[in-house]
């Protein structure tokens, strides 16, 4: 008899939270989807993580803020109304759950969605120390202000290119420069690579560099006339006195002129003098 109640209690527990799941469920807001239509969602900051709860929808993720989904079988299968997934897509600082809802009517599938901040969840997510935005809102930050290193740069090709200025923030370093271009021939940027390298290169082979990807940059590398300023956020390092920081931008062929900017590890612990100040909100 005692065996009978507590099948019947877990029976009743399990249909609860079954029944619970269910509700939270269709209380997400529903996004309807078709197999004959892709659906874009963007994100307002980039996307860290995004879960498909089946494998009935499809999905990737083309760019850093932008997740496409697509079901992945027809009407002979999904029927109108079922909730064929739940999308989990999880950025810098916040959450967000949709219910991917099956109709067979192509015209009403969502082709793309722009997360509402109404719609969001505040997430703390331990694998970002500082937000793109923050990054963003700092860079500014250091852009206009007073340019404090005059005398480091290089010039070739008739240009030049000089350091503005380096500040510190939590775990990152930003690095402002700018350039200068004294021909009539736009400068058009192929890449900007960033490096530790040996300070005096006497043979190649004997050389020793490592590539550094910034984790952001304020402006998209494209092209100038006569001048050209960014400011780049790397993560916080430390190298030897006989190496150097370097940022080389480099043009697209066929022209192909490069100019490098190096910074010695002396000019990176001025960063450790950061104002406070420059981070006060306006």
């Amino acid at each position: 008899m005692k065996i009978k109640i507590l099948i019947a209690f877990v029976l009743c527990f399990a249909c609860g939270a079954l029944l619970r799941a269910q509700d939270k469920t269709y209380s997400l807001e529903k996004l309807p989807v078709n197999e004959q239509v892709t659906t874009v969602i963007t994100a307002t900051e980039p996307v860290r993580f995004v879960d498909i709860s089946t494998d009935k929808v499809a999905g990737d993720q083309p760019l850093s803020n932008t997740v496409r989904l697509k079901p992945k079988a027809g009407p002979e299968i999904n029927v109108e109304g079922d909730i064929l997934a739940v999308v989990t897509i999880i950025t810098e600082r916040y959450r967000v759950q949709y219910a991917l809802v099956y109709t067979p009517r192509m015209k009403e599938a969502i082709t793309e969605k722009t997360i509402e901040h109404s719609e969001t969840t505040p997430y703390n997510n331990p694998a970002v120390s500082m937000s793109t935005e923050e990054m963003s809102r700092f860079a500014w930050k250091v852009w206009n202000s007073p340019t404090r290193y005059r005398n480091v740069g290089a010039r070739k090709h008739h240009m030049g290119i000089r350091l503005n200025n380096i500040y510190s923030a939590g775990e990152y370093f930003f690095i402002d420069f700018s350039m200068e271009n004294r021909t009539n021939i736009r400068f058009d940027i192929d890449q900007i690579r960033v490096k530790v390298e040996d300070k005096r290169q006497t043979r190649a082979a004997n050389s020793q560099s490592i590539e550094l990807t910034p984790a952001f940059m304020l402006h998209n590398p494209t092209g100038f006339l006569h001048g050209y300023r960014n400011v780049l956020v790397l993560k916080k390092l430390t190298f030897p006195n006989d190496k150097v920081l370097s940022i080389e931008v480099s043009e697209k062929q066929v022209s192909g002129r490069t100019i490098t900017l190096s910074i010695d590890y002396e000019d990176v612990l001025y960063a450790d003098s950061f104002s406070k100040t420059l981070l006060v909100e306006d």
